[in-house]
């Protein structure tokens, strides 16, 4: 009975291992983040393709067994329909990832905290951060929906949470949703800092929590922008003394010994 090479039989062996790592974890994590409290997705990933490659993968492995079975040699072609199988299906995912958007949910959610963050400043009247929740609203209104998930379903809105009186930033949040900006205002209010209730940075499924980025809570931090100093008037420059003013020399005193004393012989 003859056999294909080991070259064959690894090459199989890894290019099935590496359909069932790839694809496998995407319909993991496709049909986790359909049930998920709150998963770290744009949109919900799907779940017929990797399905349909894991299918094919387990498709193709039978044929491959079936030819060690009936013991077909190295010209079988179905030894060669894994590696494919494998470079057909990342083709296709390279194709279809040119149109998902790159930055992933924790990266939009610190650009939103600092574009939060300049906005208030911007309302600061230059000894103190605004602290009224009527005049902080309005800064949510251009801000694209929270980039997660909760349950399947995409966080409709941000909304805002103003707390006086704070010591320093907010590092637990329980209780609430994703999306919620809590804005927490000093005694002085001269400061503030603003936490975002989302997941921790690297995670993909989790409970409502402050961003935090390598175990540290990420804060931006508000403070009053100063006014901007008037240029007040320009210096005037010395004005270049007119012709009048001008010393006037003749020619007969232009020799040494008017312009200097002669030597003594």
């Amino acid at each position: 009975m003859t056999r294909p090479s080991l070259k064959t039989l690894l090459g199989n062996a890894a290019s099935g291992g590496a359909l069932a790592w790839l694809y496998g974890s995407d319909l993991l994590a496709a049909s986790r983040a359909r049930s998920a409290e709150v998963s770290a997705f744009l949109e919900l990933p799907p779940l017929v393709w990797p399905a349909g490659v894991l299918a094919a993968t387990v498709g193709v492995v039978g044929v491959v067994l079936w030819g060690l079975v009936r013991g077909r040699s190295e010209d079988f072609k179905g030894y060669r329909l894994l590696p494919i199988l494998l470079l057909c299906a990342l083709f296709v995912d390279l194709v279809r990832a040119e149109n998902r958007v790159p930055l992933r949910s924790e990266e939009i959610s610190l650009l939103v905290l600092g574009q939060f963050e300049e906005k208030a400043e911007a309302l600061s009247d230059g000894r103190t951060v605004p602290s009224d929740p009527a005049v902080l609203q309005p800064l949510l209104a251009d801000l694209e929906p929270p980039p997660y998930l909760v349950r399947g379903q995409r966080a409709a809105a941000w909304s805002l949470q103003v707390r006086p009186g704070c010591e320093g930033p907010v590092r637990e949040a329980p209780g609430l949703a994703v999306g919620t900006l809590i804005y927490c205002v000093a005694p002085d209010r001269k400061t503030a800092w603003v936490s975002l209730v989302a997941l921790p940075a690297g995670e993909r499924f989790g409970l409502p929590a402050v961003l935090s980025v390598d175990g540290q809570p990420h804060v931006a931090i508000v403070q009053p922008t100063p006014p901007e100093e008037d240029a007040g008037e320009p210096l005037a420059l010395p004005l270049a003394p007119s012709s009048e003013e001008e010393p006037t020399v003749s020619p007969e005193t232009m020799d040494a010994g008017a312009l200097a004393p002669a030597p003594t012989p």
